[in-house]
C-alpha cells in the first residue's frame, strides 16, 4: 500500500458512497483511482505525473472532473458530515497563494475564485466546522473577500439551540438577527469600536481555535496548500477531497 493509499478502514466507509451506474466498459478500480487523487492532492503533483500503480493519470484526471461535475464529493461529504456534532460550530477563512499556471486561466467574466490582497493573487476558503473540527460546510472566494459577508450562504443549517462562534470578522448586526431567527446564538467576538453591548461568553469563544487545526490539516495537502488548479470549482472539489479524507479519518 502506497503512503497515501486509502487503509481498508476508509475504503469500508467510502465505498458504498461512491456511484455504481456504470456503462460501456468495464472501468478502472475507483479504489486504485481515489488512491491516485489522493497522490496528487498530498504532493501537489501535476495529474500527469500520478504514477502508473494508481493507472493512467488521463482516467485519474477525467474521473476526478466528471465526479465533481456530477457532484459525487459533495454528496459524499454530506452524507459524513450528517454526523457531525451540531450544538457548536466555528465559522472561519484561510487564504492560499495561486500559483502561476492557475492564474493565466481563463475568467471568462468572472474572478475565477482569484484576488488581489496584500500577498498577491490568492484565493480564500471559507470553512464552517463541528466542535470536533469537522468540515460541515466549504467554499472558495477571492481573496480579499469579507470573512463576515462570505458566509451568509454557510450558516442556513444552524438551527435551534446551536452556537456559532466567529472572531470579529463576522461581527454584523445582520448576523446576529439572521442567527436569533433561525434559533441559533452567535457568540461573536464583537469590535472594540461597538457602542452597543452585546451578549458575549469569554468562555466559549476559547473553544473558536478548533477550527484553525482543520486548516492545518488541509494544507498539509500541497494541492491545497497552494492553488494549482485553473478552475475554481476543480480547486473546490480538491478541497472537499482533502476534508472527506479528514472525516475518514475521525
Amino acid at each position: 500500500m502506497g503512503r497515501f493509499d486509502l487503509t481498508d478502514v476508509e475504503w469500508a466507509v467510502v465505498e458504498p458512497l461512491l456511484p455504481t451506474d456504470v456503462r460501456g466498459k468495464e472501468r478502472v478500480y475507483d479504489r486504485r483511482v481515489l488512491n491516485g487523487f489522493f497522490w496528487r492532492l498530498r504532493t501537489g503533483a501535476p495529474w500527469a505525473n500520478i504514477p502508473a500503480p494508481y493507472g493512467p493519470y488521463t482516467t485519474c484526471g477525467n474521473r476526478f472532473r466528471r465526479w465533481r461535475k456530477r457532484g459525487i464529493r459533495g454528496r459524499l461529504l454530506d452524507a459524513m458530515s450528517k454526523v457531525y456534532d451540531a450544538d457548536l460550530q466555528m465559522i472561519d477563512a484561510s487564504s492560499v497563494r495561486v500559483h502561476q499556471h492557475a492564474a493565466c486561466a481563463n475568467k471568462e467574466g468572472g474572478s475565477g475564485g482569484m484576488g488581489r490582497s496584500r500577498g498577491g493573487l490568492t484565493s480564500k476558503i471559507h470553512a464552517l466546522v463541528d466542535a470536533e473540527g469537522r468540515p460541515v460546510a466549504l467554499k472558495i472566494t477571492e481573496g480579499q473577500a469579507h470573512d463576515g459577508r462570505s458566509a451568509a450562504d454557510m450558516l442556513d443549517g444552524l438551527g435551534a439551540g446551536q452556537i456559532l462562534l466567529g472572531d470579529r470578522a463576522y461581527d454584523s448586526d445582520a448576523l446576529r438577527a439572521r442567527m436569533a431567527e433561525q434559533g441559533a446564538w452567535a457568540n461573536v467576538k464583537p469590535m472594540p469600536n461597538r457602542k452597543q453591548v452585546l451578549a458575549f461568553s469569554p468562555f466559549l469563544f476559547k473553544y473558536r481555535n478548533l477550527v484553525e487545526p482543520f486548516f492545518g490539516k488541509i494544507k498539509y495537502f500541497r494541492a491545497i496548500a497552494k492553488r494549482y488548479d485553473k478552475d475554481p470549482d476543480n480547486f473546490l472539489a480538491s478541497v472537499e477531497l482533502a476534508a472527506l479524507r479528514i472525516w475518514m479519518r475521525a
